[in-house]
């Protein structure tokens, strides 16, 4: 056994570790970024009035929307097994997001809420944290569907509509021997059996799974109009509308596409360059956007989250 202060020794290097790793994963992604180079995303931004006091207060306002309704509906999750205050969601919110800023899929997030809890609520807390996530990825494919198809619609892009519908099927036919699978098998999704997740969910209290699905509404809407805007901090000429089709589309096509949270600007920005390219937008812009959304929702948040990083405990009965 370790003596108390070798523990503690070796706790305080872990929680300063994870702040350290989560500030040179951002340092890399600003100066190191193979689609954008940094100097250049500086000297753009210079000949653009993008961060005027008024554009700046505004981007800030919708920025701390998104996160006070992604804090409440964690608070509303949660509140069917350990009720939780306001302040302790927002500690779990951003202390997560800068524990998982820089692991594959945010796959860190998960054990980060899990252990503010103790351990007879951790396994509830890891699916419930997936609840959430599962419930985020439905309003991003059922807005992204809808989206897709008018951007098809207008801008006529080329689509092989017999494959299309072949991948549909093929897609329908994977969700049903993935439901068949949860009733025969273990089949599991990060981790958890299948039939576990799913008697957990039917289970779960319908109205706050109805007001979470609602707030993560509210956020897909909110990040969405930021994006909007800064299009037309820009002084691009396009209408929400048809600005909505391509941003809706570039969110589903992102989700879909495998790749590790290290990678998720580069893949968001190729999507967004290849997308808004059809309707010949400037690179360049759109890089410089996916750049500053990507610092107002994930990179300020995490410098707050830092604070409960370093000062976190564990809960005092946990062993």
């Amino acid at each position: 056994m370790l003596p108390y202060k070798t523990k503690q020794f070796f706790f305080e290097l872990i929680k300063l570790s994870i702040v350290i790793g989560a500030f040179y994963f951002i340092y890399q992604k600003l100066i190191n970024n193979p689609e954008l180079n940094f100097n250049d995303f500086i000297g753009f931004l210079s000949k653009k009035d993008v961060f005027s006091l008024k554009n700046t207060l505004l981007l800030l306002f919708l920025t701390s929307f998104n996160w006070f309704l992604e804090i409440i509906k964690w608070q509303t999750l949660v509140a069917p097994i350990k009720k939780i205050s306001f302040k302790n969601a927002f500690e779990q919110s951003l202390g997560a997001l800068t524990a998982s800023l820089f692991t594959p899929n945010r796959i860190g997030e998960y054990g980060a809420k899990a252990i503010y809890y103790t351990s007879n609520y951790r396994k509830r807390i890891l699916l419930i944290n997936l609840l959430g996530n599962i419930l985020q990825m439905l309003t991003t494919t059922v807005f992204g569907a809808i989206g897709f198809c008018l951007f098809a619609a207008k801008y006529q892009i080329n689509i092989d509509y017999y494959k299309f519908g072949q991948f549909l099927l093929i897609g329908f036919f994977i969700v049903a021997l993935i439901a068949f699978a949860a009733l025969k098998t273990t089949f599991t999704i990060k981790g958890f059996p299948l039939g576990k997740i799913k008697h957990f969910v039917l289970e779960f209290p319908k109205k706050t799974m109805v007001f979470a699905l609602f707030l993560s509404m509210l956020r897909y809407l909110v990040f969405s109009f930021q994006f909007y805007l800064l299009l037309q901090f820009f002084e691009t000429d396009i209408s929400y509308f048809d600005a909505m089709t391509v941003i809706a589309s570039m969110y589903l096509l992102a989700s879909i596409l495998p790749s590790i949270f290290i990678l998720d600007v580069i893949v968001k920005g190729s999507i967004a360059i290849y997308l808004f390219g059809l309707i010949g937008f400037n690179e360049m812009t759109i890089l410089s956007i996916i750049t500053i959304m990507w610092l107002f929702n994930f990179v300020l948040p995490s410098i707050i989250g830092s604070y409960y990083v370093i000062n976190f405990n564990f809960p005092k009965d946990t062993h």
